[in-house]
Formats: structure tokens, sequence, C-alpha cells
């Protein structure tokens, strides 16, 4: 990166001023020469060379403002002798954004836990028979209306068999009742398989019924339901819905207030194949609330957690700010270096000296500070109990955790034998990206494919999602006699065609694509080598800060212009 390259220090080894000269910054193009932009004549002719020796003061002015503006946080410090406070700053966001996520992680973890516990009680207090990963089918008539009233019936009975404590929401369905119980078909239909005819008015019709616990256990007043006749020629599906109330105390083994839950369920007898199978399922929708006066003993209020958000808050927006106004230091020294060029030499910068100016890791950072912002902000409210918007919350801070983290290879940038590592992968980035582009068109040819023609016949190609997924394992070497043998033959020619398929694939992906992968990261690796063995060609903008010999303990950086300084202006990196 930018602000990792160019300390030109005359007594370092030149193995290491090669290796980290030429690949130092964002912007800097492959040490392959793709896609690099060279100035129209080379820099290193007598010619300009004797522009460059006739050095007046604000030439040198430049060059030592370039090569502060592309030293170390050591070496800056060494220059100038400003402590590296957004060095320290960064270091200091790593550890409390860390723990963040972490006290996040455990709360959310809890959340998610109590909704799939629940969902997975609902199904077994609710459905008929249930049995975990096993999908639940009715196939007779009288089937389908004795898993109805057993729904209905066990919804009666919840307080006296449920182990969970549980609460009838009332209100909320049809005409003002606690349970709906729907059915959906056909306006008209008549079907003939005899003769071969059918009229089917597609006009859909819903009618619902409404029913009430009651509260001493008896039968409920509205016992229609018993009588409630399904129109099966014509049936589209049959939904029962109702919603309960519950509390998640676990929450109190983090030093957290419960969360209230209010759960809306959803039973579907799903007919819409007309294949004489009608499926079921049980849908659970959860949202949390603040409880009503919340009392737990020997608890008082507690705000350091949120007291730790706002913290995180500060420092993140500091550090974003710090790392924009080092962007637009950038950018006007850009614009410095350019117009001398233009006017002092008469010569065009190129763009890939120019993007040296444009520091991507900066840009990481901002991208990561934002999202913590966003994210603290969102936690402060599910705290508050003022939201529940927990999924977003954990994809911004995840994301921003991962960020930061991803932010600590700068700094391993500054050390030759880590160095190499990143020079290699950003010399074979494009390469791979150009790589990645044209095998992605052959793999979603296969998905297509796969999903057209063995979609029906085999269910890890059910979906173009599925098939993405089945495919990507096959390359990695997973599942692959289970992927042969669960494809069923019930026809012949179908099942030839799986083979050949399947064998082309594996064939290619495995044998020709992944090789000629690792062989485009391996080129890479063994270009750079090589380079750290014999010169590597100069840019403009590298022979330019070369000219300066001044070492950053020589003490000719700290000038005049840094002696008003403002809190911020001390905030080198």
């Amino acid at each position: 990166m930018a602000a990792s390259g160019y300390t030109c220090v005359p007594d370092s080894p030149a193995e290491k001023q090669r290796l980290l000269s030429s690949m130092s910054s964002y912007g800097s193009q492959d040490v392959l020469g793709c896609g690099s932009h060279r100035p129209t004549g080379p820099l290193g002719d007598s010619e300009f060379h004797g522009q460059l020796r006739d050095n007046d003061d604000e030439e040198e002015a430049l060059r030592r403002k370039l090569k502060y503006f592309f030293m170390s946080p050591c070496d800056k410090y060494h220059a100038k002798g400003r402590k590296p406070f957004k060095l320290g700053l960064q270091l200091l966001k790593i550890i409390i954004v860390t723990v963040q996520l972490v006290l996040f992680g455990l709360s959310n973890q809890m959340v998610v836990t109590f909704k799939e516990e629940n969902t997975a009680a609902f199904k077994h207090l609710f459905l008929k028979r249930y049995q975990d990963n096993h999908p639940q089918a009715v196939h007779t008539r009288k089937e389908l209306y004795s898993r109805i009233s057993f729904v209905i019936q066990q919804y009666m009975a919840l307080p006296e068999i449920a182990l969970g404590q549980y609460a009838y929401v009332k209100g909320v369905g049809i005409n003002g009742s606690a349970l709906s119980l729907c059915q959906r078909y056909y306006k008209t239909g008549t079907i003939d398989p005899v003769n071969d005819t059918f009229d089917i008015d597609p006009h859909v019709v819903t009618d619902c019924i409404g029913i009430d616990p009651t509260t001493n256990g008896s039968a409920p007043r509205d016992a229609d339901y018993k009588n409630f006749a399904l129109q099966f020629y014509q049936l589209i599906s049959v939904t029962v819905d109702f919603q309960l109330k519950a509390i998640n105390i676990q929450t109190i083994i983090n030093n957290e207030i419960p969360d209230c839950y209010t759960f809306a369920i959803t039973i579907i007898f799903d007919n819409k194949a007309h294949s004489g199978k009608i499926k079921i399922l049980l849908q659970n929708r959860a949202s949390i609330k603040e409880c009503k006066d919340p009392n737990v003993s020997g608890h008082a209020e507690n705000y350091a957690r949120e007291f730790f958000d706002v913290v995180v808050a500060i420092v993140c927006l500091l550090s974003l700010l710090l790392c924009g106004r080092s962007i637009l230091r950038g950018i006007l020294l850009q614009h410095e270096y350019v117009q001398f060029f233009k006017h002092k030499l008469d010569r065009a910068v190129s763009w890939g000296d120019r993007m040296e100016f444009i520091n991507g890791w900066y840009i990481l950072l901002i991208i990561s500070d934002m999202f913590t912002i966003i994210g603290s902000l969102i936690k402060i409210g599910i705290e508050s109990k003022t939201l529940s918007s927990y999924d977003v919350c954990g994809i911004l801070l995840g994301t921003s955790t991962l960020l930061v983290w991803v932010g600590v290879i700068r700094y391993f940038s500054f050390f030759q034998k880590y160095n190499i590592l990143i020079v290699t992968l950003r010399a074979a980035f494009p390469n791979v990206i150009r790589f990645c582009c044209c095998v992605a068109v052959i793999y979603l040819g296969y998905c297509f494919c796969g999903w057209i023609v063995l979609g029906p016949y085999h269910t890890k190609f059910r979906s173009l999602s599925m098939v993405s997924e089945c495919l990507f394992s096959l390359i990695n070497g997973d599942d692959m006699f289970v992927t042969f043998a669960e494809m069923e033959q019930s026809s012949t020619l179908v099942w030839v065609f799986s083979q050949v398929y399947l064998y082309t694939f594996i064939s290619l992906f495995i044998y020709m694509v992944l090789s000629l992968f690792i062989a485009l990261i391996t080129g890479a690796y063994d270009t750079i080598m090589a380079q750290t063995r014999e010169q590597v060609p100069e840019t403009d903008l590298q022979a330019f800060i070369a000219q300066c010999t001044d070492t950053p303990s020589s003490g000719k950086f700290r000038g005049p212009e840094g002696s008003s300084c403002s809190f911020l202006c001390c905030c080198e990196w």
C-alpha cells in the first residue's frame, strides 16, 4: 500500500529495497507488466536525469514531502518525532471491535438458539407424528382432517401439555379471534379424468373461521372447525394461523434483561400440485420487544454495555476522520506532484504513479469504521430493547471486524519476508480475475444444464443454488460417490447423460482448471523471487523520490511546516 514503501534509506539492503519498492502501494501495477501505464519516454534517459539533478529548493521540498508521505510509521517517527497516534488508535480499535463482536455474538447465539428450539418444540406439539428431518405429508382425506383437528386440539390444551410457558395472543385472527383456520380454493372447478376434461375458474376464494381458546379447558365454543368442509377438488391450501408469547430468561446469564418474544406460527397444508400428496409445513416468525416492568432480584440497571458501544463508535469515528484526512492529503500531494511535472519538467504523470497516492488500506478502514459505527448504534438499540435487528447488526459488526483484521496485513508489508506474500497476491490478482471470468462462463453453463436436465431426478439439482453448491463441492472432492449414487435410474437416457455430465465436469475442473489456477499463483511467485535478484525497472515516481538521499533520522524532515500543529495533525501514520 501507499504508506508501506519508498523509504529510500541508503543503508537498507538492496534486495529489500527492490522488493518493497516494486509493489508497495495501492494502484501499483503487477510485476508481470499486465495493465501497467508507462510514461512516453524512459525516465532513465540522460536528458531527464539531467533535469532531476538540477535541484532547486522547490524540488527538494517536494521530494522530501513525497518521501515522508510514503514512509512507514516508524520512519515517520524518526523523521519528525511525532508519535504514531493513528497506529496506536488502529491497534486499540482492533481490540475493542473484537471484544464488541464477541459480546454481541454470545447474546445473538442465545437469541438464535431460543428461536430454533421453540420452532422445534412447536413442530413436535402441533404436527402429528412429527419426526426430525422427515418431511410431513398426508395422502387421504381422513388424514388431512385428523391433522387439522390435532393442531387445534393441541392449541387448546397448550397450557397443560407444553413444557415451555406460552401465552395466547387474542384478537389477531379472523373476526378478532386468536386462531384462524382458512382454506384457499378455486372459485369453481370440475375435473373429469375419465373423459380427459376439466373446467377451472382460476379466481381464488379464501374461506376462514376463527377459534378462541377457553379458560377452563373445555371444548371451544366455536366448534365449527369440526364441520369445516374442505373443497378437495378445487383446494389449493389450508392454513392455521395463531400467535404465542414467551420470555427468554436465559439472557440473565449474560447480565442482560430478558427479552419478550411473540411467535407468529403458520401451519400450511400445501395442495398446489394436486398430486394426491399434501405437504405439511410449519413456519415460525419471531418478533422481540421490551418486556413490561422487568424485575430481576439483585439486578440493578447496568449501562456498561451501552457505554462500551458508545466508546467503540467514538474511536471508529476518530479513525474514520483520520483516514479520510490522510486520503485528502494524498490527493493534494498528488496534485502538487502532477503540477510540478507538468510545469517544471513538461512531462505527464502516468495513472500508475497517480494511484500510488491513493492508499487502499485507508479506504478499507473507512468502510470498516462506517460498518462499526452503524452496527454499534443498532446494538445500542437492541440492548435498550427498542430494536430487534439482530441479523443486520451481526452482518455489520462481523464484516467490520473482518475488514479490521484484514487491515493488519498492512503492517506485515513493512517486513521483507511477509511482504513477499502480499506482493505475490497482488501480482497474480489481475491474471486470476481474468482466469476466473473465463471459468465462470463454463461453470454457469454446467449449472444451468444440471438444473434443467438432472433437477427432476436428483435432490442436489432441484434449484440453481443447490446445483452451484453441489458442483462446488465436487470441485473440492466432497460427496462424489453420494452424488453418483443418488442419481435415480427411472430414465436410462437421463442416467447416461448424468454420467457423462459428472465425469466431464470433474475431469475438467479438478484436473485442468484447478491446476491452471495454482500455476498462476506459482508463476507470480517465481517472477517476484526472480525480480528480487535483479534490478527492477523504476517508475517516474520512484526515481524522483530516490533523488532524495536524506535518511529519516537526518533531521531534515523537521521543517518549519511542522511548527503549527493541531491534534489531528499530530496523529501521523
